[in-house]
This record gives C-alpha cells, structure tokens and sequence, in this order.
C-alpha cells in the first residue's frame, strides 16, 4: 500500500505563487509516475502535469509556461510550483502515483486563486 501526503494549498492572488508538495510513503517501487490532477466544483478531475520516474513530463495545455512539476526520486516527493496563477485554477489539487497496475491518491489540497 502506498500513502500520499500533500500541502502547500491555499488562497492567492491572481498573478501569485503557490508550490505544493507530495509525499509518498509505503510500497513504492522505482519506475512509477507521479502527477497532479485537479477538480473544480461541478467539473471532472482533469490531469494537470505528470512526471515520470526518468523526469520527462506532461503538462495540460492550460498551464503550459505557468507551472512545472518536479520530483525527489530520493524523498519519493513531487512538486507543482504554480506561477501567474489565474482564478480559473481554482479547484482541489490531488497527487497521484501509479506504480505497475496501481494507482493512488492523496487526500487532496485545496487551491483558491481570487482578489
């Protein structure tokens, strides 16, 4: 079994910051790929950038040149750092591994971009 562990939620500005982070504990084997998804109210979870264990990465059109993801492979951590974040970011942000046929999901962090 694997347990995720993310922070770094909150509420900013349009224009602002945000770096959220993700820790994985449990069964983790090498080769998995680490990504975050988000969900709006009233919307489905979409993908929002993915990194694979060898560091190529994913990116939904949206937020391509505003948000880069990053891993620790040695902390089994994965990061977003969100710039020019913009109030349609708003949503619930939540990690996800998937190692072999398994997938796992954190609890989620909240994410509210408004002035």
């Amino acid at each position: 079994q694997v347990q995720l562990v993310e922070s770094g939620g909150g509420l900013v500005q349009p224009g602002g910051s945000l770096r959220l982070s993700c820790v994985a504990s449990g069964s983790i084997f090498s080769t998995n790929t680490m990504g975050w998804y988000r969900q709006a109210p009233g919307k489905q979870r979409e993908l929002v950038a993915r990194i694979f264990w060898g560091g190529s990465t994913n990116y939904v059109d949206s937020v391509k040149g505003r948000f880069t993801i990053s891993r620790d492979n040695a902390k089994n951590t994965v990061y977003l750092q969100m710039n020019s974040l913009k109030p349609e970011d708003t949503a619930v942000y939540y990690c996800n591994l998937k190692q072999r046929i398994d997938s796992y999901w954190g609890q989620g962090t909240q994410v509210t971009v408004s002035s």
